[in-house]
C-alpha cells in the first residue's frame, strides 16, 4: 500500500469519525423558549460582542449566557422563569437587571453606559474575533507549580504533545523526543492529575507525537511539588491537561494539518452543555513519518599496548511512518449543586513501521578493513484503553470537600523486528525478534479538604497504584544462512508487579502576609520481579523489594502586595527505576550495540529547594527562582566494551566489539541554578515570552568494572562520573501581531554544552516560525509554521570510556513544516463557575485530581 493510499483511507476514517460524533452531539439537543435582544448604548448605539448572561435565581443549573454579535443582537434558548440579566462590554459599566421570561419573543433592549475613561489597549481572542478585551498571560505563576497556555503558541498548531512542550517554559525536548526540567530527565508525566495509559508503557517520543496540540488545554509544570502529589519524578511533574468546554449549548472544531516531512492529522473537540448535564467527545487520528539520523564515530585501544587501535564507524538511518487514532468521550452529571459524578473513557491506537539502515565500518592496523550492514524492518502496534469514574461533593459553600476517583487502564504493545546483516557483501547474520508487553494499572484516589476560620485549610488523602507489567522477547538467531534458533539470554519472560499505598495530611494557613503549607505523604512501595530466560544455566529469579518512604514539603510564601510575592519551598521526592531498567536482557536490537537491565538497581532521593518571587502586572510577568537539587543514589548509564562472545562466553570473532550500556547506581548529583521565566506584552502588536535556565552541576562518582582489552583478555577499568560545571538554556517566543486576525511568532531555542570527565555535550540551538490567520467571520483559523528552520536541531556528543572514545551525531527529525486549519462551529459563551473563597496560598487546583472527569 503506497503512502497516498494511507493518507485517503486515514481522511476518510477521520471524516467518518467526525461526521458520527457531530451526529452524536446533535441527538441530545433539546428545545427550549427561544428569546432574543439586543445591548446598546446610553445613545442608543449598539454595542458589538457584549456578553449577556442570564441567572436563574430559582435554580442555577438553567443559567446561561451568550455573546451580542456585530450588530449588537443576540439569540438564546431559556427556560421559562424569573432572570437576573447581567450586562458586561469592555469600556462599558455593567449593567443588571430582573426579568421574567415567560414565552418566546424579543426581550427588548438592555442598555448599558461607557466608562468615564474608556481605554482600548489590549485585545483577546473570543469565538476566533479578535474583540477588544483583556488579554490571556500564556504564562501564570502560582504557589507550587507554573501553567502553561499553548493557546498562543502558533509554532505548534497543528502538531503534537511533543512540539507544544519543546515551547514550555522551564522545559526542554532532546532530538530524541526525551524530556527534562533544569537539566534532569526524570519527569513524572501526568494527564489530568492521573498515570494515563495515552501515554504508554516505554513507548517514548512515540507517546508524546499521538496526543494532538489542540486537545491540550493547558499543562502545569510542578517544579517542586507538594506532599499532594506522589513522589515520584525527582525533576518534578508535567500535568497535561485536556479540553472540556466550559461554554454552554453544542460547541465543537474540527482541525485538519497537512504538513512535511508527510504528516496528516485530523481532530476534532465536541461538547455540549445545558443544565446539571454535560458531555464531551474528543476523537481523531493522523499519519505521520519521521527520520532519525544517528552516527557514532568510535576508536578502541588496548589497554595494555596503545598501538593496537580499531576504528569503528556507524552510520545509521531510520525512517518510519505511523498511524495513530484516538477517541475521548466521558459525561459528568450534578445529582445535586453539591454532588456530581463524571465517568470518561479513551482508547488510543498507535502503528508504526520502520526501516533502519546501519553501517558499521571497521578499521583495523594489521587486519584488514571490514564493512558490515545491518537492515532492520520493524513493525510496532500499540492499543490503550483508560476508564475513569469519579464523585465529588461539597459538604457546604464554605470549601469543605470530598472527592474519589477509580482508574482503571490497559496498554497492550506489539514490537516486530527482522534483521539482515552482511559483512563485506556476505550474508552474516539474521535476527527475529517479537517483543510483546502489556500493562494494567489500577488508581483509586480519595482527597478530602476542611477550612478551619477564614485562613486555614486542612487537606488529607490516600491513594492505591497497583501495575503489572507482562513482558515477553522472543529473539531468533541464524549465523551464516545456519536454520534459526533462540538466543537463549535475550528470549525470556518477565512479570513485573508494582503496588504502593500513600496517605497524605497538608495544613495551609496564613499570618498577616506571610502565607504557609507544610505537608507529609508516606509510601509503601512493594514491587515484585519474575524472569526467566532459555539458558539452563541461568536459574529463575524471584526479586522483592520493599520501600518505606517519607516525603515531607514545606512551602512559604510573603505577599508584599497582590500580584508581588517571595516564595520559598522544600520537598523530598525519589525517582524509582523503570521496569525496564530493572528486566535482565530487556532488549536485543543491535549485536553491537546493547542495553542491559539491571535488577538490583534501586531508588534515587532528591532533596530540593527554591526561593522565588513573582510579580505580576497588565503588561508583564517576572518569575525568577533559584534553585538547588542534591540527588544521592544517582542512576548513571555505565558504557563499557568487549568483544562478541557466545552464549558460554567464547569469543566470536575478534572483528566484532560489543558495546553495552547498563543503568547503575552511584554517587551524587548536585545542581543549582537560576530559572527565569517572563512574558512581556510591549505594545499592543509585540509580545515577548520568555526562559532562562542558568545552572550549574556538580557530579561525584566512580565504578571499577569488568572488561576486556581487544586480545579477549579480562582487565578492570575504571569508570569516572566526575565533572563539575556551568550550562545554560533559554528559550524566546515573539509574537507580532499585524491586525486583528493575522499573526506570526519567531522562537528561539538554546541549549548549552556540559561536560563531564565521562561525557562532553555540545552546544545547541533551534529556530522555529509559525503563523496564524483568522477568517470567516471568526469561525476558522489557518496556521503555518516551520520546526527548525536551519535544520539545526542535533545533538553532539563525546564519551569517554576505558578503551574508547565515542563522538556521536543525533537528530530526531529534520526541518519540517506544516499546515493547519481550524473550523468551530456552534460556539456557545462560557458560563463562569460560582467563585470559591480565595485560597490563600492562590492553589484551589493544585492537587493530583486535577482536570476533571479523564
Amino acid at each position: 500500500m503506497n503512502q497516498t493510499e494511507i493518507i485517503n483511507i486515514f481522511t476518510k476514517k477521520t471524516l467518518g469519525l467526525t461526521f458520527v460524533l457531530s451526529a452524536a452531539a446533535l441527538a441530545f439537543a433539546q428545545e427550549k423558549v427561544g428569546i432574543s435582544g439586543s445591548v446598546v448604548s446610553k445613545n442608543n448605539q449598539p454595542v458589538p460582542y457584549a456578553s449577556v448572561t442570564f441567572s436563574n435565581k430559582a435554580n442555577k443549573q438553567l443559567s446561561d449566557a451568550t455573546l451580542t454579535d456585530e450588530k449588537g443582537q443576540y439569540k438564546l434558548d431559556l427556560t421559562p422563569g424569573q432572570y437576573d440579566i447581567t450586562v458586561e462590554a469592555i469600556d462599558y459599566k455593567k449593567n443588571v437587571v430582573n426579568r421574567q421570561i415567560t414565552s418566546a419573543g424579543n426581550i427588548g433592549a438592555l442598555s448599558i453606559d461607557p466608562e468615564a475613561s474608556a481605554t482600548n489597549i489590549k485585545t483577546g481572542e473570543i469565538q476566533g474575533v479578535v474583540i477588544t478585551a483583556p488579554s490571556t498571560k500564556p504564562y501564570k505563576v502560582e504557589l507550587d507549580k507554573r501553567t502553561y497556555d499553548p493557546s498562543q503558541d502558533i509554532v505548534s498548531k497543528g502538531g503534537n504533545l511533543q512540539d507544544v512542550l519543546s515551547n514550555v517554559p522551564s522545559v526542554s525536548v532532546d532530538t530524541d523526543g526525551t524530556v527534562s526540567m533544569r537539566g534532569s530527565s526524570n519527569v513524572r508525566f501526568l494527564i489530568n492529575g492521573k498515570p494515563s495509559a495515552l501515554l504508554g508503557i516505554d513507548d517514548g517520543a512515540n507517546a508524546l507525537q499521538s496526543i494532538p496540540a489542540d486537545q491540550i488545554e493547558r499543562i502545569e509544570v510542578i517544579t517542586n511539588p507538594s506532599s499532594k502529589f506522589e513522589a515520584s519524578g525527582t525533576a518534578g511533574i508535567l500535568n497535561i491537561i485536556l479540553k472540556k468546554s466550559k461554554k454552554t449549548g453544542f460547541n465543537g472544531s474540527v482541525t485538519g494539518t497537512l504538513g512535511y516531512l508527510p504528516q496528516t492529522n485530523l481532530n476534532t473537540n465536541l461538547s455540549w452543555r445545558k443544565g446539571n448535564f454535560t458531555w464531551f467527545l474528543n476523537g481523531g487520528g493522523g499519519y505521520r513519518e519521521s527520520k532519525n539520523t544517528n552516527r557514532n564515530d568510535d576508536y578502541f585501544s588496548n589497554a595494555v599496548n596503545n598501538d593496537d587501535q580499531i576504528q569503528r564507524n556507524t552510520d545509521s538511518e531510520n525512517n518510519s511512518k505511523n498511524n495513530n487514532y484516538n477517541a475521548s468521550a466521558g459525561i459528568v452529571y450534578d445529582i445535586t449543586d453539591k454532588t456530581s459524578v463524571n465517568a470518561s473513557g479513551t482508547v488510543r491506537t498507535f502503528d508504526n513501521e520502520s526501516v533502519g539502515n546501519i553501517d558499521y565500518f571497521y578499521d583495523f592496523l594489521a587486519i584488514p578493513n571490514s564493512r558490515t550492514q545491518r537492515i532492520a524492518l520493524g513493525t510496532n502496534n500499540n492499543l490503550a484503553f483508560q476508564g475513569d469514574l469519579g464523585l465529588d461533593h461539597k459538604f457546604d459553600d464554605k470549601g469543605q470537600n470530598l472527592s474519589l476517583s477509580l482508574s482503571l487502564q490497559r496498554n497492550r504493545s506489539y514490537n516486530d523486528t527482522h534483521i539482515d546483516q552482511t559483512r563485506d557483501g556476505i550474508e552474516e547474520l539474521e535476527n527475529i525478534v517479537n517483543q510483546n508487553t502489556i500493562n494494567r494499572t489500577v488508581i483509586a484516589k480519595a482527597d478530602y479538604e476542611l477550612p478551619i476560620g477564614e485562613n486555614s485549610k486542612l487537606e488529607a488523602g490516600y491513594r492505591l497504584d497497583i501495575n503489572n507489567n507482562d513482558y515477553s522477547n522472543d529473539v531468533q538467531q541464524s549465523i551464516k544462512q545456519a536454520p534459526l534458533s533462540f538466543l537463549r539470554p535475550y528470549t525470556y519472560d518477565a512479570t513485573y508487579k508494582e503496588m504502593f499505598n500513600a496517605f497524605y495530611l497538608q495544613f495551609k494557613s496564613k499570618i498577616g502576609n506571610l502565607g504557609y503549607q507544610l505537608g507529609l505523604r508516606d509510601e509503601i512501595s512493594n514491587i515484585d520481579i519474575a524472569y526467566k530466560n532459555l539458558l539452563p544455566t541461568s536459574p529463575a529469579l524471584n526479586t522483592r523489594k520493599n520501600y518505606n518512604n517519607l516525603f515531607p514539603s514545606v512551602y512559604l510564601s510573603y505577599e508584599f502586595s497582590k500580584d508581588n510575592q517571595l516564595l520559598l519551598n522544600y520537598t523530598r521526592r525519589i525517582d524509582r527505576p523503570r521496569s525496564f531498567f530493572l528486566i535482565p536482557n530487556p532488549n536485543y536490537n543491535d549485536n553491537q550495540n546493547i542495553f542491559d537491565g539491571n535488577i538490583d538497581l534501586n531508588p534515587s532521593y532528591v532533596d530540593s529547594y527554591e526561593f522565588g518571587y513573582s510579580i505580576s502586572k497588565k503588561k508583564f510577568t517576572i518569575n525568577p527562582t533559584l534553585y538547588y537539587r542534591h540527588q544521592t543514589d544517582d542512576t548513571k548509564m555505565l558504557v563499557y566494551n568487549k568483544l562478541a562472545t557466545d552464549e558460554d562466553g567464547n569469543i566470536l570473532d575478534p572483528k566484532v566489539i560489543e558495546s553495552h550500556t547498563k543503568p547503575i547506581n552511584l554517587g551524587t548529583d548536585d545542581r543549582f541554578g537560576l530559572d527565569l521565566n517572563f512574558n512581556w506584552d510591549a505594545n499592543s502588536w509585540l509580545k515577548f515570552l520568555g526562559n532562562v535556565d542558568l545552572f550549574g552541576y556538580n557530579t561525584k562518582g566512580s565504578i571499577l568494572y569488568d572488561t576486556f582489552d581487544l586480545e579477549g583478555n579480562p582487565i578492570q577499568a575504571v569508570a569516572n562520573f566526575e565533572g563539575k560545571g556551568f550550562s545554560t538554556r533559554a528559550r524566546l517566543t515573539s509574537t507580532v501581531k499585524f491586525d486583528k486576525t493575522f499573526s506570526v511568532q519567531l522562537q528561539g531555542f538554546y541549549r548549552g554544552g556540559q561536560k563531564t570527565a565521562y561525557q562532553d555535550r555540545k552546544d545547541m540551538y533551534a529556530i522555529n516560525f509559525g503563523a496564524s490567520k483568522t477568517i470567516w467571520d471568526g469561525n476558522a483559523t489557518i496556521s503555518f509554521n516551520i520546526q527548525d528552520i536551519f535544520n539545526t536541531r542535533a545533538m553532539r556528543s563525546t564519551t569517554y570510556t576505558a578503551n574508547s572514545v565515542r563522538d556521536s551525531y543525533m537528530q530526531w527529525q529534520p526541518r519540517q513544516f506544516a499546515l493547519s486549519f481550524t473550523y468551530r462551529f456552534k460556539q456557545g459563551e462560557k458560563v463562569e463557575q460560582p467563585k470559591r473563597k480565595k485560597d490563600i496560598n492562590a492553589n484551589d487546583t493544585g492537587g493530583d485530581e486535577q482536570g476533571g472527569p479523564i
